[in-house]
């Protein structure tokens, strides 16, 4: 940049702080715009007309237990509502093939909602020793069966 350019830049910025301090000092004391006072009324008045929806404290306090009272009324009614006592039972048939094994069979009935867990069935197969035991074969088992005598019809 020529030293030339480099005043006139420099004159620029001068001039513009100039006019901007003349205008903060002499220019009108308040922000212009519309004098009017607007009473409540007319404020909600307006803002009603542009979609708004105005409450005093005291209403929205109102809507609000309102609102808490019909939400604890639904809790109640839920919480009278009794479940069904009925056990469902899930049957399967399984099919357990050479090769396989106590935590391959569980992880099969767990999946068919016959045990909840299938490392507990395999921890259970081993607790009572029967782990080399599986025999191939089909058997039909339920959840209503405990777990030893699914292990008992399983394994040897």
């Amino acid at each position: 940049m020529t030293s030339k350019s480099m005043r006139s830049f420099a004159g620029g910025l001068v001039v513009a702080a100039g006019l901007c301090g003349a205008v903060y000092f002499f220019g009108p004391g308040e922000a212009t715009g519309t004098s009017e006072k607007l009473s409540e009324d007319k404020m909600k008045e307006s803002l009603a007309s542009e979609g708004y929806v105005i409450h005093s404290e005291k209403e929205w306090e109102d809507q609000i237990a309102e609102a808490q009272s019909v939400k604890d009324k639904a809790e109640a009614e839920k919480e009278t509502v009794k479940e069904p006592t009925e056990k469902i039972i899930y049957r399967t048939v399984l099919t357990v093939s050479k090769g396989s094994t106590s935590i391959d069979v569980g992880k099969t009935l767990q999946k068919a909602k016959v045990i909840k867990n299938a490392n507990e069935f395999s921890d259970a197969v081993e607790k009572k020793g029967k782990a080399n035991g599986l025999r191939p074969g089909t058997y039909v088992v339920d959840s209503a069966m405990t777990t030893e005598k699914i292990i008992s019809i399983i394994f040897k």
